[in-house]
């Protein structure tokens, strides 16, 4: 695998990261309710605890998209 195809791999990637990271953050925005009582039955925890774990989840994913995807495709991007 040479230099070029990493970086397009590594471009498609952080597409198709962004692109679910988005999905994600306009369907808790959306279908809070919907999706809150669904995982207040399925594990029976609050409201409050759902919240910060789905701020979690977001900033997490986040964190991950540009560590292991925008950042190394950002360098191959300049170092070609």
């Amino acid at each position: 695998m040479d230099m070029t195809t990493l970086t397009h791999f590594l471009g498609w990637c952080t597409l198709i990261n962004i692109v679910i990271f988005l999905i994600s953050t306009v369907m808790i925005t959306l279908f809070k309710g919907l999706a809150m009582g669904l995982h207040k039955r399925l594990f029976n925890v609050d409201e409050s605890f759902l919240t910060q774990s789905y701020f979690n989840y977001l900033a997490r994913y986040k964190l991950l998209i540009i560590v292991f995807n925008l950042v190394p495709y950002s360098v191959l991007r300049l170092a070609l």
